[in-house]
């Protein structure tokens, strides 16, 4: 098999809107980034025969794991902030999913959505370079699907073991969550949004703004971000400033366009420029 130059592992989703359900997920959008930034990608996913999305990641190697439903979200904005409800879940992804030759992955992303990646798989790579985007371990959901945080139990376990974890501000609960995230981490990178990240490194904290965008779409940013951010990281042999700052850029880049395929154009357009 073809060396794996980035593997994504989590969930796709159906994500229900006003026009129809659409493909999300984080694996989704990173996957397709890093396609469109040259990388040979792989996905280990889990989905039903309810929602057929395949044809809408061209090009990238494909593990599914078979279910009996793909994972459901419904989100709803209300003035106090959004309304996550969760309709139905795919299969768990476990280690024995993971193909022999994709464990020696250049890059590996974990991006759990829905609690659905075994913490135990982190262990498989052992000379990969580990992302973390771990939102999904850091929810749960009441009888009726009504997504809310929860705690990661597993934490203390897993963040020492990957090279970068990267979550959003709104993913944190407090600045004591952040203190253990910090100590635990090798490095975290948090991000805020407009006002870009903050990169915690050995005993170093900056704060790397982003340029003013103007908002068209912010669907995907965060992966964008996150992806971006660990595919220069690897690039740079470990410059987390570079990969900062060179992830702020392509966010704030995404927001501005309308979809996906012109997000992805616009990056390939971004790299080719003197």
């Amino acid at each position: 098999m073809t060396h794996i130059d980035y593997l994504a592992v989590g969930h796709v989703s159906k994500d229900l809107t006003p026009d129809g359900p659409v493909l999300g997920g984080t694996v989704s959008y990173s996957g397709r980034l890093a396609q469109a930034l040259g990388c040979h990608t792989a996905v280990l996913t889990s989905s039903g025969a309810d929602f057929a999305w395949q044809d809408q990641l061209p090009g990238i190697e494909l593990h599914v794991v078979a279910a009996p439903q793909t994972t459901t979200f419904e989100n709803v904005y209300t003035p106090h902030g959004r309304v996550q409800t969760l309709h139905a879940q795919a299969a768990p992804l476990l280690p024995g999913h993971v193909p022999a030759a994709w464990q020696r992955a250049s890059i590996v992303h974990l991006a759990p959505i829905a609690n659905e990646i075994d913490p135990a798989m982190i262990h498989l790579f052992s000379n990969s370079l580990i992302g973390l985007t771990p939102q999904g371990w850091m929810r749960c959901w009441d009888e009726n699907g009504r997504v809310r945080p929860a705690d990661w139990l597993a934490a203390r376990e897993v963040l020492p073991l990957a090279t970068a974890v990267i979550l959003s501000r709104e993913d944190l609960r407090d600045e004591d969550q952040l203190d253990l995230f910090r100590a635990w981490s090798r490095l975290l990178v948090v991000t805020k949004g407009y006002d870009g990240c903050t990169i915690y490194f050995d005993d170093e904290i900056r704060h790397l703004p982003t340029r003013q965008a103007q908002e068209v779409n912010a669907t995907g940013a965060g992966d964008i971000f996150a992806t971006a951010f660990l595919l220069r990281l690897h690039q740079t042999r470990g410059n987390p400033w570079e990969a900062g700052r060179f992830a702020n850029e392509l966010a704030a880049r995404s927001v501005e366009l309308p979809d996906i395929p012109t997000k992805l154009a616009e990056v390939q357009k971004y790299l080719q420029a003197p």
